[in-house]
């Protein structure tokens, strides 16, 4: 049987620090019979030109249209058997590719494979950075197996799956890759593999981390609503749990200059967050130690606060806004 042609496509928004470092690990791949497409997204900066000095075709978006429409121009451009998604904010390790390929011959049913980023990040960045990491990874690893959740910033996805499941919504530019991936686990099973790996480059800054947490939330309450369910894999029930709890931690203190009895109120909601996901804090303390987990922990309360925010936004622009509550049956956004 001969070996399938690969198409790594790459969508590109202003990434100049990473683009050089993404596409040298696309090239050094184990797995040769591959083509690589880069889609500049109307980048501000010069990372389609740093792109272009790399052999890959370049395509250029006429204006920038997020990254549902980017990877839509990338597979219209695409030759391959099997299109493989990579961020590039990414970088593969030398066998990815062929491991994708691997596991796509092993189980011919499987519609997609994704990969999980190392619990290293690209760069050292400080600890918000180390700390996003650590949580991508540990969450992703431990719900390694079928899911019905994509992660296409690093994931290979069979060409007649994709096309089966339909287009990248391109309305949607937060949330686009949860609604394509339902569509996709609807007609084929989807697997979340440590066997594909790449390395991350992530925020750095709390800010910008709380933001997209938050934005993210509220876009998730239409899907959720319309489904009766969250994704499998990585959105468990305890963890959403632990969330409610992080926000009751930071939100009780100011009760208790009021009411002193509620005094152990945010002891105990940050004792029952913990334990609720403990195997993260376990994880984080074998691999950074005390100190680390403390910030960690920090960190997580805020992020987590930030995403019930974003729910609780999310619930009450679902009760008065017929335009958001159809967003993933309209492909308007809201």
């Amino acid at each position: 049987m001969a070996a399938p042609l690969v198409s790594v496509v790459v969508p590109l928004y202003n990434d100049r620090r990473t683009v050089d470092l993404c596409l040298r690990s696309v090239l050094e791949q184990t797995y040769r019979k591959l083509e690589v497409i880069v889609v500049d997204d109307a980048s501000a900066d010069d990372s389609a030109e740093l792109a272009g000095r790399h052999p890959v075709t370049l395509v250029r978006a006429e204006r920038n249209g997020g990254p549902g429409a980017t990877r839509n121009l990338g597979v219209q451009n695409a030759r391959g058997e099997i299109i493989f998604f990579l961020d590039a904010d990414l970088t593969l390790h030398p066998e990815a590719v062929a491991q994708a390929v691997e596991l796509f011959e092993e189980n011919p049913e499987y519609g997609a494979v994704f990969g999980i980023p190392d619990k290293e990040p690209l760069f050292d960045d400080g600890p918000v950075c180390d700390y996003r990491i650590l949580q991508y990874h540990y969450w992703r690893k431990s719900a390694e197996g079928l899911v019905s959740g994509g992660f296409y910033a690093l994931g290979a996805v069979r060409r007649s799956a994709f096309l089966e499941a339909g287009w990248f919504n391109s309305a949607l530019r937060q949330t686009e890759e949860i609604d394509h991936a339902e569509r996709l686990a609807a007609r084929f099973p989807l697997l979340l593999t440590s066997r594909v790996r790449g390395r991350l480059s992530d925020e750095s800054r709390m800010r910008p981390l709380l933001r997209k947490a938050f934005v993210r939330g509220r876009l998730r309450v239409p899907f959720y609503l319309d489904r009766g369910r969250a994704m499998q894999g990585m959105e468990t029930g305890g963890r959403a749990a632990a969330s409610v709890l992080a926000a009751l931690t930071l939100l009780t203190p100011p009760s208790v200059l009021v009411w002193p009895a509620a005094a152990p109120v945010p002891v105990l909601a940050l004792l029952a967050c913990v334990l609720a996901d403990l195997g993260q804090y376990l994880f984080v303390a074998r691999e950074r130690g005390p100190a680390f987990l403390v910030f960690f922990t920090g960190c997580h309360l805020l992020v987590s606060t930030a995403v019930v925010a974003g729910l609780a936004t999310g619930l009450a622009q679902w009760s008065f806004s017929g335009r958001f509550r159809r967003m993933y049956r309209t492909g308007v956004p809201a």
